[in-house]
């Protein structure tokens, strides 16, 4: 049984779910999704959110529940005012796998799929990543591209360290 709350995921209401790389999540007991702009029953009490421009996530984080807002970078960026009361942890650079080409936006340089920043967090914090990955069609060019960062240990000290 893990020692952090579950990993919620905002998604806005007009996001496409058959494009969406966490929907497969849905079936998983550790995420729970709120559809914005409503909220769940959960209390947001220890959550951090996950963005750009924060902190870096750290050890300190490890008990931390984890906000997570899915919609285009566009609708993100209305939806994270709603949650600006919560601490923002940032990741450390990472290269998307995700074929995003916005012909009216930019995308932010350091911009992730949703799954992709998910499992990266996960990864650092020392939490299952085991088939997080699974129906993410661009999986194996993520791993790839990121293996080097990868293969660093996660932020939490284990016994064997």
């Amino acid at each position: 049984m893990p020692n952090y709350p579950p990993t919620i995921i905002v998604v806005h209401r007009r996001e496409n779910r058959s494009k969406c790389s966490v929907e497969p999540l849905r079936e998983r007991d550790e995420f729970t999704f709120w559809n914005y702009p409503d909220d769940g029953p959960e209390s947001l009490a220890g959550y951090v959110r996950l963005g750009i421009g924060g902190p870096q996530l750290s050890e300190a984080d490890q008990n931390c529940g984890l906000l997570v807002i899915d919609g285009t970078w566009r609708l993100a960026e209305r939806m994270e005012k709603k949650y600006a009361h919560l601490p923002i942890r940032s990741l450390p650079r990472c290269q998307t796998a995700y074929p995003r080409v916005s012909k009216v936006f930019d995308d932010p340089a350091a911009g992730l799929a949703t799954i992709e920043a998910i499992y990266l967090a996960y990864h650092l914090l020392g939490r299952d990543t085991a088939s997080l990955l699974d129906h993410y069609r661009w999986r194996n060019e993520y791993l790839q591209n990121n293996s080097e960062l990868l293969q660093h240990k996660s932020l939490i000290p284990t016994s064997e360290d």
